[in-house]
């Protein structure tokens, strides 16, 4: 089994089950977010699990809050439904990267443009391709 089979598979389970737990808290400080990905550190005592958020930045930091709260409940959810010698422990972080996206965006729409230039590849069409491209069929 490679090395970071298992903890790639705990993971990806810990994303499944967080994502339907997260929305059945009552605390009304965490909004809509999405659990984006769940890094599982190779001993398995540690995940880190990223989200984002949608709404303004008050939002996020109300949402971090609850999710603080809920760490502890989170964690024990985990525990019941993964058979794991030890619970990790558990720490959330803001997926920025989205939103670092559609800043970029912004900023293009507002100095006027609408898309980035593309960038020409060997794979448009036929440059680079002989003639001849080696299927005699």
């Amino acid at each position: 089994m490679p090395a970071g089979a298992r903890p790639e598979r705990v993971a990806e389970e810990f994303r499944e089950i967080l994502a339907e737990e997260i929305p059945r808290l009552k605390d009304p400080r965490v909004g809509f977010l999405t659990v984006t990905h769940v890094e599982v550190s190779a001993d398995l005592r540690k995940a880190t699990i990223y989200y984002t958020v949608l709404g303004e930045n008050r939002d996020h930091r109300r949402t971090r809050a609850g999710l603080d709260s809920a760490r502890a409940h989170l964690r024990s959810v985990l525990g019941h439904q993964v058979r794991m010698k030890f619970t990790p422990e558990i720490e959330f972080r803001e997926d920025v990267g989205l939103s670092h996206v559609e800043r970029v965006n912004q900023l293009l729409r507002e100095i006027g443009v609408s898309k980035a230039p593309a960038v020409p590849t060997a794979l448009d069409g036929d440059e680079g391709l002989d003639e001849d491209d080696g299927d005699d069929g």
